[in-house]
């Protein structure tokens, strides 16, 4: 033998091993796409906020472009801005402050189902009092029933 070493195939000299210098995207480009696409499905189910059964309405859905103020009155009549409890006492100074005493803003009132409907009216009514003019109430739109 001169100087090399043989394949094992018996032919030929053996090069030396040069390691890869190229990065496989592939694999990571399909992690990304799983991401996005679990991201993508669970996105809307984290801005509810505050679980509550909305009563149904034919009401048409509402297309805003800006995020409005969520005020909801769970089941249990507590009462929450956004995502944060709130006291009766705590709701009046609190939308005044993120607001900056705007009475046109819009704010949205979301009552469960199984609440009172004198204690939604009291929330709404206290909104009111203080002088917010664009208060509504959020319902959600029917399920089709199957047909038979």
């Amino acid at each position: 033998m001169a100087g090399g070493l043989l394949n094992n195939d018996g032919g030929g000299y053996r090069t030396r091993y040069k390691p890869m210098s190229e990065i496989n995207v592939t694999p990571m480009v399909d992690v990304m796409l799983v991401l996005l696409v679990i991201f993508m499905v669970a996105a809307p189910l984290l801005t509810v906020g505050v679980p509550v059964e909305l009563p149904q309405s034919k009401a048409p859905a509402i297309t805003e472009q800006k995020e409005p103020l969520v005020i909801t009155v769970n089941a249990e009549g507590k009462l929450f801005l956004q995502n944060t409890e709130l006291g009766d006492d705590q709701l009046v100074p609190r939308l005044q402050a993120i607001t900056k005493n705007n009475p046109e803003a819009d704010i949205y009132v979301r009552g469960d189902r199984a609440i009172n409907y004198g204690r939604v009216m009291e929330v709404m009514g206290m909104i009111s009092a203080a002088g917010f003019t664009k208060v509504s109430l959020i319902t959600e739109q029917p399920r089709d029933k199957p047909k038979r």
